[in-house]
């Protein structure tokens, strides 16, 4: 294991190495457990890296994701990705791994060939994302929402709504975002401490926003979007609304201004929806003309 090479490796990652495996973000987000890594070498640089996030049962270690720990696995430079060449780098990393009772991680988008790991008797299940390509044009963008919302539902709540940057701290955002778990007799998962941990690390990179849609007339938050972005997308981390406003179209108003923030502000070339696989938000997701991308969750 060599930690120590994988943060040195982090801090001159190619563009498209997410946010999520950097090393600053997994000392926020692996709470209640420790995180490592195993690196491969090539022409005496780091051709491959691989983070995981272990807990404890006893004296047993398994290997789980963290907390809004979107996605790790494998992780390979460009220029080491063609099959004749990565399958040998996935192999000496597989390889290198301690022993585990379990393992269990997302795996990151560029890391789509886990043949060495089915060699070692892991299994996968593949599972998606939705995205949209923001080198479109702002029109087209518009032009492929779902006709209710482009014509009925955003257009009605510009009309009661306004987007604002109000700064809100942590446990701003919690307050309304936990009330729709309220409303289900669920306990939210993400703690005012946990997310305060997290919000320092991004905001001492300029790597979030805090988004809110707002009533006109009272200033009531009616729905609220966690963004946060790296070199090549914009990813809709967490989101959430007042369940008494919920039939005003904050929330579809919100992922909208989300959207035109990370093309014409953030300008990067994607907005990740950062996934879900539950029909209603899946549902949602479409609407907003976005494309599913697939990752894998690969497992023992």
């Amino acid at each position: 294991m060599d930690k120590t090479a994988y943060i040195e490796f982090c801090r001159q990652a190619p563009p498209d190495f997410p946010v999520f495996m950097q090393h600053w973000y997994l000392d926020a987000v692996c709470a209640g457990g420790q995180w490592d890594a195993v690196v491969v070498y090539k022409r005496e640089q780091i051709a491959g890296v691989l983070p995981f996030f272990y807990k404890k049962i006893g004296p047993f270690k398994y290997v789980t994701m963290p907390l809004l720990g979107r996605f790790m696995g494998p992780y390979l430079r460009p220029e080491w990705r063609a099959p004749m060449k990565a399958t040998s780098l996935l192999k000496s990393l597989v390889d290198a791994l301690p022993r585990f009772i379990a393992y269990s991680q997302d795996f990151n988008y560029s890391a789509d060939n886990w043949l060495p790991f089915y060699w070692k008797k892991y299994r996968q299940t593949t599972r998606y994302s939705y995205v949209l390509d923001l080198n479109q044009s702002l029109e087209t963008l518009r032009d492929n929402l779902a006709p209710d919302y482009r014509n009925q539902k955003i257009p009605k709540a510009q009309t009661l709504m306004e987007l604002r940057e109000t700064p809100l701290s942590p446990a701003d955002f919690l307050r309304i975002h936990d009330l729709s778990y309220t409303r289900q007799g669920l306990k939210a998962p993400v703690s005012v401490a946990f997310l305060e941990k997290l919000d320092a690390a991004l905001v001492a990179r300029q790597q979030r926003l805090i988004l809110s849609v707002c009533e006109r007339e009272s200033g009531a938050i009616a729905a609220l979007a966690y963004l946060i972005w790296d070199q090549q997308r914009a990813y809709y981390l967490m989101a959430g609304e007042d369940p008494a406003l919920r039939n005003s179209g904050a929330g579809i108003l919100l992922a909208w201004e989300a959207i035109v923030y990370a093309k014409n502000t953030l300008q990067v070339p994607i907005f990740d929806f950062a996934g879900s696989m539950q029909p209603g938000i899946e549902r949602v997701r479409r609407q907003f003309g976005a494309k599913q991308e697939m990752y894998l969750r690969v497992y023992r």
